[in-house]
């Protein structure tokens, strides 16, 4: 199933189903009542008037109720590394880590992102995120799947020499990332994934690019994913509740950054630079860069 959230102006935003090619609205506040409700339940309760997908605007799906961001793409983590002069962390093979950043500066499809008056190395990073429907702790991975609500492609904006800097003072990222993260077009269950299941939990098997200005400049795969969403779940929820509506990012998959591909040395992103991500099965997150405010 597919899910989103629309604006049908002069209508407010809404929770709706996306089912064979129309758009059908929700009699639900928000998509934070959806996950509550669970998905077989809210899509039985779709309006029978529907719209075609171009006569709405599709916002970010959910405005997450916490926003973690792991690090799980060996490829990326490689290169990453490299970069700074080192090897892999031996620490990196032990758990899965991730980080905390902003769940208040969320942006949809379509939206511009603001352009940091303090950075003059802007980044996008391609991933795909799981939203968590059923709240737990201390998940094992097996269980992690029962946990998720679905899928939906996580863009992690980044001022790469601001976000340097704040790692070699030893904490962060923080100003580095919590200008902007976008999410969407929609939240896509696994059901969706049929026939794409890998055999760790919440890993399958789609492909993922990312464009900017029209070429195509990275491509790779969910399942070579090093720790799986299974995994990553469990270590977020060891001793830590998570909640419905929370959101967890995999990381930049390989090559889904300018970071990787020029050896963090840029180009960088410029004002009106279109950034489109897309992932096999959930669709295309495009956005457009915005003048950068001095």
């Amino acid at each position: 199933m597919i899910f989103a959230t629309i604006e049908t102006p002069p209508a407010k935003p809404t929770p709706a189903l996306v089912s064979n090619g129309r758009v059908h609205p929700l009699p639900f506040a928000d998509m934070h009542e959806v996950l509550r409700v669970g998905a077989r339940e809210a899509a039985q309760h779709k309006s029978e008037a529907s719209f075609a997908k171009d006569q709405v605007r599709f916002l970010a799906p959910l405005k997450p109720s916490n926003l973690r961001d792991a690090y799980a793409f060996e490829h990326h983590v490689r290169t990453a590394s490299q970069n700074r002069g080192r090897d892999v962390p031996k620490e990196w093979y032990q758990f899965p880590v991730f980080y905390y950043t902003n769940p208040n500066s969320i942006f949809g499809p379509g939206d511009e992102i603001p352009y940091p008056h303090y950075t003059e190395a802007l980044d996008f990073e391609l991933e795909i995120a799981v939203v968590i429907g059923k709240p737990g702790i201390n998940i094992k991975p097996e269980d992690a799947p029962s946990h998720i609500f679905g899928y939906t492609i996580f863009n992690d904006w980044s001022a790469r020499d601001v976000q340097r800097a704040e790692m070699k003072a030893g904490l962060g990222p923080a100003k580095g990332k919590d200008f902007a993260s976008s999410l969407g077009p929609v939240i896509v269950t696994s059901e969706a994934f049929a026939g794409k299941a890998e055999s760790r939990p919440g890993v399958y098997d789609l492909n993922m690019s990312a464009r900017v200005n029209g070429v195509e400049i990275s491509k790779g795969n969910f399942k070579d994913i090093y720790w799986s969403f299974g995994e990553i779940v469990a270590r977020a929820s060891d001793t830590c509740e998570l909640k419905t509506g929370d959101v967890i990012g995999s990381g930049t998959v390989g090559t889904g950054c300018l970071l990787e591909l020029t050896k963090a040395q840029g180009p960088w992103l410029n004002a009106g630079d279109v950034v489109e991500l897309e992932i096999e099965r959930i669709g295309i997150l495009k956005n457009t860069i915005g003048r950068k405010k001095i």
